[in-house]
């Protein structure tokens, strides 16, 4: 096996491997590799009304992924949101459509996802950049069914 890569201090495999998939976790894939994240899912309403307000301090490589029951067009802003957030829409399959960076805290500006979302992972603001996280990547989670591009017990070819 190929020996991880640090990417500005944080452990990213460049080499196929296993990822764990588990409810609380997802994996993001791409040319760059892939990095696994630890998540809170929010899949009902009120979990998704909540999301990351008044949060004020996210480790490095944790999360919150919004699960939707059907793709639709999402929008999402940042109302009482104390951290700046990277959010990445993605499609039923798993495929990341739109990366939109550093949202800013407390702005209720709306940030469309476009149509077609069933879910959203928010990560710290910046990361996805310095990871290299880009549309066209790909998610690995349980929830994501049978058109899965990636789905769990398969490899992550980065």
């Amino acid at each position: 096996m190929k020996p991880a890569i640090v990417v500005f201090g944080l452990c990213v495999s460049a080499a196929p491997a296993w990822a764990v998939c588990a409810d609380d976790k997802v994996t993001v894939a791409g040319d760059w590799g892939q990095a696994s994240f630890s998540v809170d899912v929010a899949d009902d309403n009120a979990e998704r009304a909540q999301g990351l307000m008044f949060v004020d301090n996210m480790p490095t490589l944790t999360g919150m992924l919004f699960v939707y029951d059907r793709p639709q067009s999402v929008s999402f802003w940042m109302k009482n949101t104390l951290i700046p957030l990277d959010m990445l829409f993605v499609a039923p399959d798993g495929e990341v459509l739109r990366v939109h960076e550093n949202a800013i805290p407390g702005d209720l500006t709306p940030i469309p996802g476009g149509d077609g979302i069933q879910m959203v992972l928010e990560i710290n603001g910046g990361l996805s950049r310095r990871l290299g996280i880009t549309e066209g990547d790909v998610l690995q989670h349980p929830s994501f069914g049978a058109e899965a591009i990636l789905p769990c017990g398969e490899k992550t070819d980065g």
